[in-house]
């Protein structure tokens, strides 16, 4: 089966015809590295000298593909233009084939390389000196050092700078992707968070503009269909208020225009009242001690909005009961509602709105109950959330 070379870089056939034009330019004006009675001379005269030369063109052309190969077989034209009288081109592309074998060879053949070029460079000090005792003879390892151990390592510094340059890079692109990935969890969640807005803002409207609608429809009665009227062009109009300052929030980006303000506990009076002219009968109890966190107040604001909204929809007739306290560092929220007889859930749906409200005491890192109790001789329903405000909560950064 033949062997199939790889074809060459561009820039390695460039430099492979750099180095043949420029050995054949010192062939031709006779400048040969050695003269021919030198002893270790073996094969003179200036026709052999052009054999190592081709042969290291050849390697020059695999340096980038396949680097170890090219340079072992340069290992051996080296060697035979040694035991001729040279041409310094040949020397030159040898290095070359040094620098590019650590830098384009894998890991272990560039370490390899370096820790050889090394031991060469040291042998070919120490051994001539021990031997000769001459101190001329320390220059053969200055040589060595010159055409092995200086282009490898100036290959090794360059192929840990190139090594650094990738990592470097790839760490830009993972910090990119999960900036990405952060930005697209963000939006997920500031959705989810509109989503509970508009559940908790304009849910109770809606209940009580079906309530309302079914009492005008059932009752043929003309003062009730008129309080009932009344009742649902309220509430629709408040409900469109909500949803269009959701909207506004959602669509605008340029920064003019200012915040809306959070629900504070200083609303939940009038949170009662619109509850109380919706039909529910409220006992309200928001007596607090201080200034709470904005995060705290909205957080309680909402569960008392939705627990109103939850008694308007399923809660049996009877009195709802909101009570708000403040004891040792946390604020306590409590809404209970006649419950009646069953002993299964509410209402089919009616689990979403416990969903959001879990959701925003966990951020808050606070404790939510939410089920039956039994409150003297009656059943109700209780919903309890703890909400801690004595520390920096996640959302203070809010």
């Amino acid at each position: 089966m033949a062997v199939t070379l790889p074809r060459p870089h561009r820039d390695d056939a460039r430099i492979a015809l750099a180095g043949l034009l420029g050995g054949l330019l010192v062939w031709g004006a006779g400048l040969g590295s050695r003269p021919a009675d030198e002893p270790v001379v073996l094969w003179p005269g200036q026709w052999p000298i052009l054999l190592p030369l081709a042969v290291m063109t050849g390697c020059e052309l695999l340096r980038r593909t396949r680097p170890r190969s090219a340079l072992l077989v340069g290992v051996a034209a080296l060697t035979l233009d040694t035991v001729t009288q040279g041409n310094l081109v040949t020397v030159v592309m040898f290095t070359d084939l040094v620098y590019a074998t650590v830098v384009y060879g894998p890991p272990a053949t560039a370490r390899r390389v370096l820790w050889i070029s090394g031991l060469f460079t040291v042998a070919g000090a120490v051994v001539p000196f021990a031997v000769w005792r001459v101190p001329e003879t320390l220059l053969i390892g200055v040589v060595i050092g010159i055409v092995v151990f200086t282009p490898a390592a100036t290959g090794w510094v360059v192929r840990n700078h190139r090594d650094t340059a990738v990592t470097e890079r790839l760490r830009a692109e993972q910090t990119a992707l999960l900036a990405e990935i952060d930005r697209a969890q963000a939006v997920t969640a500031e959705r989810a968070r509109m989503a509970r807005e508009l559940h908790d803002m304009v849910a109770n409207h809606l209940s009580a503009i079906a309530i309302h609608s079914t009492a005008a429809l059932s009752l043929d009665d003309p003062r009730t269909s008129k309080d009932a009227l009344t009742v649902i062009r309220e509430n629709s109009v408040e409900g469109l208020a909500e949803m269009r300052r959701l909207i506004g929030i959602l669509r605008d980006d340029s920064g003019d225009k200012e915040p809306a303000a959070a629900p504070t506990l200083d609303g939940l009076e009038a949170l009662a009242e619109s509850a109380r002219a919706n039909g529910l009968d409220i006992t309200l109890d928001a007596a607090h001690e201080s200034r709470l966190p904005t995060p705290v107040e909205l957080a309680a604001y909402r569960i008392v909005q939705e627990s109103l909204t939850n008694a308007l929809k399923h809660a049996s007739p009877g009195r709802v009961t909101v009570t708000l306290a403040q004891l040792d560092g946390s604020l306590t929220v409590r809404v209970s509602s006649p419950y009646g007889d069953r002993d299964g859930p509410r209402a089919p749906g009616s689990g979403a709105g416990l969903v959001g409200m879990r959701e925003r005491v966990a951020l808050l890192n606070g404790t939510f109950e939410a089920g039956p109790e039994v409150s003297g001789r009656a059943k109700v329903w209780a919903v309890r959330a703890t909400l801690p405000i004595t520390h920096r909560t996640e959302g203070d950064n809010e």
